[in-house]
């Protein structure tokens, strides 16, 4: 037990606890990061007044004090041993059960809590899933265990863990470059989906059960009710509902017993996150960026622009090359699983970099599915009507035209066109992007190819099936949304959840830094989803709304520029410095020797990388994380 929880120290560098139920062969191990309640009143596992339950809980829950007040004023509160929103959490399973409480509690979390007198285990994930739960049944030998935690290598330090890779999860890594709820790259370990929670009985537990998860809130229904029923109130009003909103949510993530900060790339997201935790503070924010010499990855520069406006402590590391690319053989550690998102590398530097100054940061991520960021919506809304009525051979012939010339040629000649610059960053990669979804017969299959890496992960995987997702086989009821709700809609159910709240809670929590995500509170989220399209979407520009609120801060003259990303140079990288190191991983007798890889797939692909005559960073990379990986589980 101690053991499983070690493995996950930097999760909880502040403390440890262990609680055993020696009769049904239990047990509960934590890590404590201390946020709320610094004494050791919030020491976890934490036992119920009544002795009933016990808990052990990673995350924070921003309204506990509401239901800390609701639950003396129903008479229902025990005799509080101290603040924590733990000992509340606690509480309120106790008066309310687990799905009024899940339902009443507004944070990020993933919990287990064990019900001494029913025998029931009940583990519960938050709504947008920011924080992860692995769980399932390993039987390495003859002793059959029922695990779960929140990262693998906690699993991985169990006695029956069996730790076998599933070829379909791989399949899974080279198409969305991560392995998405909920599965895992291990065989017969699952993630938890977000909003639901799974109860084991007794019986259960017994027989090597697993009974289905049950849904407490589902995103995909707030989005159809939302559409369904729509915001009829003015511009300004919107505005002004917006404001107040936000306001409420980051005030309520800003309280915390420890020093706190937020990440700043500049951009829309993060400088609103910024602006309105600088409008509740009586002192500057700490805020933190990251920034680099290569041209068009650098958003440093408006970073501090808007951090000198709005007057916060603003801390900025530029990083070299070689400082970014030392992190890359400490990712296959990091993220547990293959994670092949290349942004993880300067996501966990600007971690490393705010941890050197805070313990909790807030972060603007949600922000472009909920209000209509990403410039895939923009290209569907603006081409596909159009696009969708030209014939499909024609569309092909279009296609082949853009394949013509490489990415980085286009790149080339994008620099020379009249007011290049930031404009037009990227260009090469958009075009071809682009050009490999013209082929699409429907909204759906537009969007499978926006989402794609590699088109068909199962003949390049030997003996490899690629499984149902809620992008494929498992789509949710999104009626009544058009295609670019759909969008929206799916990338919050799968990218925003399985790609980049993943990246951002292993980066950050790899250096014992909680990282929170305002955007996410659930009554903003709802909010968003009964919103016109015309309040998101207006002139052909992304976050009309979220923008009106962010000009009542900061002049709206230092955030007007083309959407740009948080990405690091790889396809150079791989050419230059990083290829010996990918030349090993990809060599062609290893490649044939490990039998998880079609060698003249991969090999094809890292020829033309190199040549130049390709950019295939994004799928090279996939298998290159896979790959690490796998390496590392071998010492």
């Amino acid at each position: 037990m101690l053991k499983m929880a070690k493995a996950i120290h930097h999760r909880g560098p502040d403390d440890a606890g262990a609680w055993t139920d020696e009769g049904v062969g239990l047990g509960l191990g934590h890590r404590r990061l201390s946020i709320m309640d610094l004494s050791p009143a919030g020491h976890q596992p934490m036992v119920s007044a009544s002795g009933q339950r016990v808990l052990v809980f990673n995350g924070e829950i921003y309204n506990f004090t509401e239901l800390h007040a609701e639950l003396e004023q129903q008479g229902r509160a025990p005799a509080w041993r101290g603040h924590s929103d733990t000992e509340t959490l606690l509480a309120a399973f106790e008066a309310w059960g687990v799905e009024q409480t899940l339902k009443r509690a507004r944070g990020m979390f993933a919990l287990a809590l064990w019900d001494r007198q029913n025998r029931t285990l009940t583990l519960a994930r938050d709504r947008l899933g920011e924080k992860p739960l692995y769980y399932g049944w390993q039987m390495q030998g003859q002793q059959p265990a029922f695990l779960f935690g929140s990262e693998l290598k906690a699993l991985r330090e169990h006695p029956s863990f069996a730790g076998e890779v599933d070829r379909s999860a791989v399949c899974l890594l080279l198409r969305y470059n991560c392995v998405p709820a909920p599965y895992s790259i291990y065989r017969g370990i699952a993630k938890l989906m977000p909003g639901h929670y799974l109860t084991l009985t007794e019986q259960d537990l017994q027989a090597q059960r697993l009974p289905a998860s049950t849904p407490y809130w589902s995103l995909a229904e707030v989005a159809v009710a939302g559409v369904a029923a729509p915001w009829q109130g003015s511009d300004a009003e919107a505005i002004r509902e917006l404001d107040a909103l936000l306001r409420n949510a980051i005030g309520q993530q800003m309280v915390a017993d420890v020093p706190l900060g937020a990440f700043l790339s500049g951009g829309i997201d993060s400088s609103t996150i910024v602006a309105l935790m600088q409008a509740q503070s009586s002192k500057p924010v700490k805020t933190f960026s990251i920034g680099f010499d290569e041209a068009g990855y650098n958003e440093a520069v408006y970073a501090k622009a808007v951090a000198d406006h709005l007057k916060t402590e603003h801390t900025e590391l530029y990083v070299q090359p070689a400082q970014a690319q030392a992190v890359i053989p400490r990712l296959p550690t990091l993220y547990d699983e293959p994670f092949a998102d290349s942004s993880q590398i300067p996501t966990f530097l600007v971690s490393e970099l705010a941890r050197k100054s805070v313990t909790v940061s807030l972060s603007g991520d949600g922000g472009d599915e909920l209000f209509c960021g990403y410039n895939r919506y923009q290209m569907t809304a603006q081409l596909w009507n159009r696009l969708g009525s030209l014939p499909l051979p024609l569309r092909r012939m279009l296609a082949g035209g853009i394949h013509l010339l490489s990415p980085t040629q286009w790149n080339q000649l994008a620099r020379k066109l009249p007011g290049a610059g930031s404009r037009y960053v990227n260009l090469g990669e958009k075009l071809h992007k682009g050009a490999s979804v013209m082929g699409a017969r429907s909204i759906e299959d537009l969007y499978l190819g926006f989402v794609s890496h590699w088109p068909d992960p199962a003949s390049v995987v030997i003996d490899g099936r690629e499984p149902p997702t809620l992008v494929t086989g498992n789509r949710p009821d999104l009626r009544g949304l058009d295609g670019v709700q759909q969008m929206m809609a799916l990338d919050a159910l799968t990218y925003m959840a399985d790609d980049i709240l993943v990246k951002v809670d292993r980066a950050s929590m790899g250096v014992s830094l909680e990282s929170r995500v305002p955007f996410l509170d659930h009554r903003v989220v709802e909010f968003a989803w009964r919103l016109p399209q015309s309040l998101k979407l207006r002139n052909g520009q992304g976050k009309w709304l979220l923008r009106q609120v962010l000009y009542q801060y900061v002049p709206r003259q230092l955030i007007e520029r083309p959407k740009q990303g948080f990405a690091v140079p790889i396809d150079a990288w791989l050419r230059g410095p990083l290829r010996d190191w990918a030349e090993s991983l990809l060599d062609e007798s290893r490649l044939r020797d490990e039998g998880i890889f079609q060698v003249a797939a991969v090999r094809q692909k890292w020829a033309e990388h190199l040549s130049g005559k390709r950019n295939w960073q994004h799928w090279l990379w996939d298998v290159l994380m896979y790959q690490a990986w796998a390496e590392e589980q071998k010492k």
